[in-house]
């Protein structure tokens, strides 16, 4: 008996199979066999959460601020990168090759490249790669189920797959929108200025005429509330700047002088005769005051709604790390709105503008075109400021800056102080209740702006030193 147990304990040793994936063999019977190599779900999870790692770092680090095509095209070429990763490894590693990834890295890794080289701004391909990309998931997802047996496929390659369909449909989507064109008519007229054309919307009668100068990265209707309450006593202008709204975009992104040297020419050119009161807001004032001194006979009066200060930079708390941040996402939005993003980011804001102000706001910040726009802007915001830096002094003209105190930064009233202090004609005005986006963008705030530019404009007329109707004054 005590044989037959040990026969039997024996044979049972002999014939049991080593687990899979063990890394060691065993003796006698199975020390041919080869042992099973590497562990396929640590080379996927690796490859495709090291790309996405890589894509992060570069497009916030060495990328920042980049343009749209490089930002694009690298993100492209190391995802590539990722996937013909997987498909080496797999194959050197591991004993389930997964020979497939190779398709997604040459699909990416060319486009990444092309887009790099061509640099396009519109979109020609937008009916083209959305359907190549579902057509190239689905193949993929059936070569994954036959060649890839990992809990890695559930928990890491069919969410990259969602993530790949979701931004085709997103394409898609946008593609159709846009190359329909927007749905709001133009006010106003669009004019050739020289390499590019600007929209130019003026209403209203009387003299002087007040040029409006919204805020950064914002289109003409974000001044809604204010052109339609200064039409009532004075001729009004408001303007797209280059590459957003109705504008044209421009031959390279816009410094401070070259900004107000489009502005100059287009009121010429628009037959608007000056000269003007100057009204900006936030980034519009920066232009407001390199338009000063660039033209300082075509200025009869400044109004500054919470401006931004030409040392912005080094004054205002926050500042700094707001503007390297902002630097690093304004580069990314132009590539993500091509999928859609934009749509969603821009579809709930804007409420307190009149409806179709609105609706034209979220249209206009849904495109790529616009996010480049605001990229472009962003880039060149640093010399506007060093350029209004040289405007030391504004004479004695007639000067309103108004600041919205509930939610002012350190340093803030001071700076809002020393540009008050530019005119020897000037008033500081506070709006207790109101943040730097509500004095143009709320109903009963933006009239409260409209207000103090109509006080330019009286004490222009009139010849008297400015005087103010609003709530406080320093």
């Amino acid at each position: 008996m005590n044989d037959t147990m040990t026969s039997a304990v024996t044979t049972s040793a002999t014939t049991t199979p080593a687990p899979e994936n063990s890394a060691t063999t065993t003796q006698g019977d199975n020390a041919d066999l080869p042992a099973p190599r590497g562990r396929i779900g640590r080379v996927v999870t690796g490859s495709i959460a090291g790309g996405l790692v890589a894509a992060i770092g570069a497009v916030f680090g060495p990328l920042a601020g980049a343009t749209e095509h490089v930002i694009t095209g690298s993100v492209l070429v190391i995802f590539a990168t990722a996937w013909a990763l997987l498909a080496v490894l797999s194959l050197r590693r591991t004993d389930q090759p997964q020979r497939w990834a190779f398709a997604p890295a040459a699909f990416m890794g060319a486009a990444g490249i092309a887009i790099m080289a061509a640099a396009p701004t519109g979109n020609p391909l937008g009916w083209v790669w959305p359907p190549v990309v579902i057509a190239l998931t689905i193949w993929m997802i059936i070569r994954v189920r036959r060649d890839l047996r990992s809990r890695a496929r559930v928990w890491v390659i069919y969410p990259v797959f969602a993530a790949l369909v979701l931004s085709a449909v997103g394409g898609a989507f946008e593609t159709i929108v846009e190359d329909n064109g927007t749905a709001y008519a133009m006010p106003g007229r669009l004019i050739d200025i020289g390499d590019h054309s600007l929209h130019i919307d003026c209403t209203g009668s009387g003299s002087p005429t007040v040029v409006l100068e919204p805020g950064l990265g914002e289109p003409s209707t974000a001044m809604a509330w204010i052109a339609a309450d200064v039409a009532r006593t004075t001729r009004v202008c408001v303007y797209d700047r280059a590459g957003r709204g109705w504008s044209e975009t421009a031959p390279s992104p816009r410094d401070g002088l070259e900004t107000a040297t489009d502005l100059h020419t287009l009121l010429e050119r628009a037959g608007e005769p000056g000269p003007y009161v100057l009204a900006g807001h936030s980034a519009g004032g920066i232009y407001v005051l390199d338009f000063a001194r660039l033209y300082p006979q075509q200025v009869a009066g400044v109004a500054l709604l919470d401006s931004m200060d030409p040392e912005q930079y080094t004054r205002i708390e926050g500042w700094p790390a707001f503007y390297e941040l902002f630097r690093r996402v304004s580069a990314v939005l132009p590539s993500l709105s091509r999928l859609g993003v934009g749509r969603i980011i821009a579809g709930s804001g804007y409420g307190d503008l009149p409806p179709l102000a609105r609706d034209e706001q979220r249209a206009f910040w849904s495109t790529s075109r616009h996010y480049r726009s605001v990229r472009d802007e962003f880039s060149q915001l640093r010399t506007a400021m060093d350029q209004a830096q040289l405007l030391t002094s504004l004479g004695d003209v007639p000067e309103v800056v108004l600041t919205a105190v509930q939610d002012a930064e350190g340093g803030w009233m001071a700076a809002q102080d020393d540009l008050a202090a530019l005119s020897t004609n000037s008033v500081h005005l506070l709006l207790p209740n109101a943040t730097h986006e509500t004095v143009t963008q709320n109903e009963a705030m933006a009239r409260q702006s409209s207000q103090a530019i109509l006080d330019v404009v009286t004490s222009v007329r009139t010849g008297a030193p400015i005087a103010a109707h609003l709530i406080a004054e320093r």
